[in-house]
């Protein structure tokens, strides 16, 4: 059970001169929930598409299953479960047209059919409801439906692209809930999302910016890049103002914007709180407040984005 069912080294893609994804590895276990976290473009859905066998790798190694998926992208499409970006079944049919059309392309007849269309049924919570057209669903019961079909072979690899995009906040809780079922039952699933709550649910993340992997861990991991750091929340008038201010200040290291607030980061809370203090107000910046905060994962991936942003610059 520890040994990765996903094993990805280097794997990079051109367009040609443009570098859609550069030298990407991770590892996914079974059980794990593994979220790619990042902006649109930022190199997620073209890794998937590499590692579902629909895009040649332009470099780098990938495994799943043990299955190569630059040689064996037929083998690999039937071994795995995909759930695109964007709606991918057939609106015209019904539920259970769909159901049967996957159904047929996984290679399930008869009673193994019968059984797996009465599991997918159950899980996407449309018994009852299978001559519909699915064109007709609401967006939370078509993700429901198009992730049951791609769990008709029962894989144990999923990978889902953004997968409840569009959908309301209570079909996304249900469809996590979905994912966490599957989880525990020891399928390993590769998640993209740009939703941070999202992220948080995920086991690991890869937080992804210009195709590179800039930053890898649990949750709580990746907030470790500010330990030994405070973190203020500042609340005052004209914000970009103030955080044009105290960038030039000495001792601090970092100012976000975050809406009508500013997040700086600074060695030590009482010294820093009283550095803002004083620098803001004598600017004319009042009303003043700072409060201590907690980092949250938007704090960790703009810091990531931040210093690989200056990286590149610098190179």
């Amino acid at each position: 059970m520890n040994q990765p069912v996903i094993e990805v080294r280097g794997l990079v893609k051109r367009f040609g001169d443009f570098v859609s994804v550069d030298d990407v590895s991770f590892d996914v276990r079974p059980g794990e929930v593994f979220g790619l976290l990042g902006s649109n473009g930022a190199g997620k859905t073209t890794t998937i598409r590499m590692l579902c066998g629909l895009l040649r790798p332009s470099a780098g190694v990938g495994h799943i299953l043990g299955i190569d998926i630059a040689r064996e992208p037929e083998r690999l499409k039937r071994s795995i479960g995909y759930m695109t970006q964007r709606f991918s079944l057939y609106d015209d049919l019904t539920i259970g047209q769909n159901l049967r059309f996957f159904g047929g392309v996984y290679g399930l007849r008869g009673a193994a059919f019968d059984a797996r269309r009465s599991w997918a049924i159950d899980i996407a919570g449309l018994r009852g409801k299978e001559g519909l057209m699915t064109g007709s669903l609401p967006g939370g019961w078509k993700q429901r439906l198009a992730l049951a079909c791609a769990l008709l072979h029962e894989p144990k690899v999923v990978f889902l692209d953004e997968p409840t995009g569009g959908v309301d906040p209570l079909s996304r809780r249900k469809f996590w809930q979905l994912i966490d079922s599957l989880a525990a039952s020891g399928v390993a699933l590769i998640v993209t999302t740009h939703y941070l709550d999202e992220a948080e649910r995920c086991d690991r993340i890869a937080l992804m910016h210009a195709g590179r992997i800039v930053a890898m861990g649990s949750v709580p991991e990746l907030k470790e890049v500010f330990s030994g750091r405070a973190m203020l929340e500042v609340s005052c008038p004209r914000v970009l103002d103030a955080q044009a201010l105290l960038e030039r200040r000495p001792g601090i290291h970092e100012v976000s914007a975050f809406g009508t607030t500013l997040h700086v980061v600074v060695d030590d809370a009482d010294h820093g709180r009283a550095t803002i203090a004083s620098t803001l107000a004598g600017a004319g910046f009042d009303p003043l407040e700072i409060e201590r905060i907690v980092p949250s994962l938007e704090d960790v991936f703009i810091h990531c984005i931040e210093a690989e942003d200056e990286r590149r610059d610098a190179s």
